[in-house]
């Protein structure tokens, strides 16, 4: 199934359970109640300065009064006695990179303009940040030259001469004429003539030299060591037979130059490109081949930067996917986050060898580093989680972590959240199958819960020992909560994650149901009061699920399909769909038997919620709009919920809420002990 990205629902109404297991005389902790998603902030990017003495990060905070998020950047002394909020205005800013003096703290942010991103700088010393930049198209991403007078930009740039000229503004939007062969994509809507190139910008002179041109688009630019080069990645727009794809190039940070390909590679070479210490080499990430481009697995890959010579993979000795490379100060080994098995976890990879060393392990999340200088002595700020904790920014010390942010510490005190553990179970066809389950607080370990399969989407992803606001939410409503890492899943290896190509909702209900089947066996869930649900290919194994068996009580199908038949040229996988499956005029039986919850609608019985965003280009809301209208005939409680506006995953605070408190309540409803002497919604008026 193609790459559907998790949404990112974070919030829900719902009622205070019982105060359990608080000390005698200390402050009772309470339920999570629907005013905490406003109070939950999002911490990320981490960014050390230079000389190491500070942090840099953002925060997005719920705005309710404006209904969107804003997102601000902050910083935090490395002794962690010091935490400042730098950028307080109405527009969301991000990207803060420091400049290689200490000075200057350079962030995109669209204020005042209001349109595209622009690079404004901040004088570390104190002072109003100043605008630098005035592009048309915007700036997305912002890199500091090693001398600190030039900024390596992605610009976005209008190629088609006509739309160039045409600036005149306009009540009626102007027509969208596409020729693309891939012309959607989700948040971007239909697919016009802009594309994305490489800019060097001179802070002194407001210079702005724009080195790639063309139809492809270019991003994440590195500088080599000594500011000569430019390392970045062309993504070629794909063609009928040809899917494209992301390859590495270098090109000289002068006006002019041509840029120079050093991979060619049939799949993607992706993340952003490190340069080893003497300029000689790169690091990056390398997929697998275009067929599996869903079910990608990065590996660390090495080319010179002269492209003396091919590119080759570094013989790790995990088999598992590895992000964010990063070269070590020896130059003779990587730093990277590692996935694995429900954690992410930060390593180093010797070169020569491909050795790992996992430096900071343990049941958490920790999703992203920052070791300027190469972290020599190991030590780097991270961004990690755990099951009771959201994500903040530590120092990692030589294997041992000490907390520099706090955005959330006041709330987590004050919560009573459930207790998440680590879940196996074994598939009839012998699959070891992977989990997290949470329980409600207090819950006694021998009582019989009603369980929510929740399931997560991707299907390249995982469910995580960090916390999740979803699954709290239904723990904090009695409900136990299993989130199954099913077949397809990453984290658990290469052959685990392709073992789905061509054949979804098989192995992954197997392995669904197999583990469900461990709770009830081992009295954990009520077999009777079962309930399943999840966005994206979470909605989608939800269709699957519920046309395989009547057992669960109530569903929730969140940006899902079932006739995948109707999701060709109208969601934005054609590339995907070419490789995995073939063209649906020449894989006709294998497009139906993918099909198949939407040809056997007539075998669900389960009450079922299907909700969806009417922007939404990556499972485009008429999937929901198909099952709804298939049980709204049948005669089967179902309700469907469309959300103006909304892209695959929700962005205004008020759809978030929304989401979720639909799946509080019709989990609530229909898994209650009296569900079935209550009236029926949606199932007989008209």
């Amino acid at each position: 199934m193609p790459r559907r990205l998790p949404a990112a629902v974070l919030a829900a109404l719902v009622s205070a359970s019982p105060l359990v297991g608080h000390a005698q005389g200390a402050t009772p902790r309470r339920a999570i109640t629907p005013a905490d998603y406003y109070r939950l902030k999002t911490v990320s990017d981490p960014q050390r300065s230079p000389d190491g003495a500070w942090v840099a990060y953002t925060v997005t905070s719920p705005d309710s009064a404006r209904d969107r998020n804003d997102s601000d950047v902050w910083m935090t002394s490395w002794d962690g006695s010091q935490s400042v909020r730098l950028t307080w205005s109405n527009e969301s800013e991000s990207s803060p990179r420091w400049s290689p003096d200490n000075r200057w703290l350079a962030f995109v942010s669209g204020r005042q303009e209001g349109k595209g991103g622009q690079v404004w700088l901040l004088d570390r010393r104190g002072g109003e940040a100043q605008r630098v930049t005035q592009i048309k198209g915007g700036v997305s991403d912002v890199m500091w030259s090693p001398d600190g007078k030039r900024l390596a930009l992605v610009v976005e740039d209008e190629t088609d001469s006509l739309a160039r000229r045409d600036t005149s503004e306009r009540k009626t939007p102007k027509p969208i004429v596409l020729d693309r062969y891939a012309f959607k994509s989700d948040g971007g809507g239909y697919l016009g003539s802009s594309r994305s190139h490489i800019a060097v910008f001179t802070i002194d002179t407001r210079k702005l030299d724009t080195l790639t041109r063309g139809l492809d688009d270019d991003g994440t630019p590195s500088w080599s060591p000594d500011g000569t080069r430019i390392a970045f990645v062309r993504t070629t727009l794909p063609e009928p037979r040809h899917p494209g794809g992301d390859d590495l190039y270098v090109v000289e940070a002068r006006a002019g130059a041509t840029p120079r390909r050093l991979t060619d590679f049939d799949g993607d070479d992706s993340g952003r490109p490190a340069w080893s210490p003497d300029g000689t080499t790169i690091v990056f990430l390398r997929g697998d081949s275009a067929k599996y481009s869903a079910y990608n697995q990065n590996r660390l890959a090495t080319v010179p930067a002269d492209g003396s010579a091919p590119a080759r993979l570094v013989p790790t000795t995990i088999d598992r996917p590895v992000r964010s490379p990063a070269f070590a100060a020896d130059g003779r080994s990587v730093w990277v986050v590692v996935v694995d098995d429900r954690t992410q976890q930060v390593a180093r990879v010797r070169l020569a060898d491909g050795a790992v060393e996992r430096v900071l392990t343990g049941k958490r999340v920790t999703s992203a580093f920052s070791a300027p200088g190469g972290a020599a002595d190991g030590v780097m700020a991270v961004l990690s989680a755990t099951p009771d904790r959201a994500p903040e920014i530590f120092a990692a010390e030589r294997g041992t972590l000490r907390q520099l942010s706090h955005q959330n510490d006041s709330l987590f005190a004050a919560l009573q959240l459930g207790t998440t553990e680590e879940f196996a179970s074994r598939s009839p066809d012998g699959t070891d199958v992977h989990a997290v389950l949470v329980r409600p607080a207090g819950a006694a370990p021998d009582s019989k819960l009603p369980l929510v399969l929740f399931i997560h989407g991707g299907p390249n992803g995982q469910d995580e020992l960090a916390f999740n606001l979803q699954r709290e939410l239904f723990a904090a409503r009695g409900f136990a909560v299993l989130s199954v890492n099913y077949r397809g899943s990453n984290g658990r290896g290469a052959a685990y994650q392709k073992a789905i190509f061509a054949d979804w909702g098989h192995k992954e209900v197997i392995d669904l149901l197999g583990a469900v089947d461990a709770a009830v066996t081992r009295g954990i869930a009520d077999p009777n009061r079962l309930g399943v649900g999840g966005w994206s290919y979470g909605g989608i194994l939800t269709d699957y699920t519920i046309a395989t068996t009547p057992r669960f009580k109530a569903a929730v199908s969140g940006a899902g399909s079932a006739l995948q038949l109707s999701m060709y040229g109208s969601d934005m996988y054609v590339t995907q769909y070419e490789q995995e499956l073939g063209a649906p005029w020449e894989k006709r039986d294998l497009w139906l038997k993918l099909s198949y919850p939407f040809f056997n609608a007539n075998r669900i019985k389960t009450p079922t919620l299907f909700m969806g965003g009417d922007k939404d280009f990556n499972v485009p809301v008429v999937g929901g709009e198909q099952m709804y209208q298939a049980l709204r005939t049948l005669g089967v409680p179902t309700q469907l919920v469309v959300y103006p506006g909304m892209h695959h995953s929700p962005s205004a605070p008020s759809h978030r809420v929304d989401i979720l408190q639909r799946y509080v309540s019709w989990f609530d409803r229909w898994l209650a002990p009296d569900a079935g002497a209550r009236p029926v919604v949606g199932a007989a008026q008209r």
